[in-house]
């Protein structure tokens, strides 16, 4: 089984923002998380992507429901790592801050 094409150009396309520093507009504008931190600090990225992808729905064909809302909740916690000031609203629920271990055949 190879996954949905929708799912892969929703993930696609939130690696091509984020890869861009364009992810979230505007919420993230003038906050340029690209710059040494992520080399430093990449955790931060890695529970962004976490974060959209335990958002993400899908109806009954596979196809993404709520794509800017999983940009969105991503944007959110990339916002608060780098502004101590801004709070998440609603705050994000302990599913949503899931870290999932890579999938392995037995």
């Amino acid at each position: 089984m190879k996954v949905n094409p929708h799912i892969s150009g929703a993930v696609r396309k939130f690696a091509y923002w984020f890869a861009h520093g364009t992810l979230g507009h505007p919420l993230l504008d003038g906050i340029d998380y690209l710059d040494e931190t992520l080399r430093e600090e990449s955790s931060f990225a890695e529970m962004a992507f976490a974060i959209f992808m335990n958002n993400l729905d899908l109806d009954g064909a596979g196809n993404v429901t709520n794509y800017k809302f999983c940009e969105q909740r991503a944007a959110q916690y990339i916002r608060a790592y780098f502004d101590p000031g801004y709070t998440v609203r609603p705050p994000f629920e302990p599913w949503e801050l899931e870290l999932y271990s890579e999938c392995e055949k037995p």
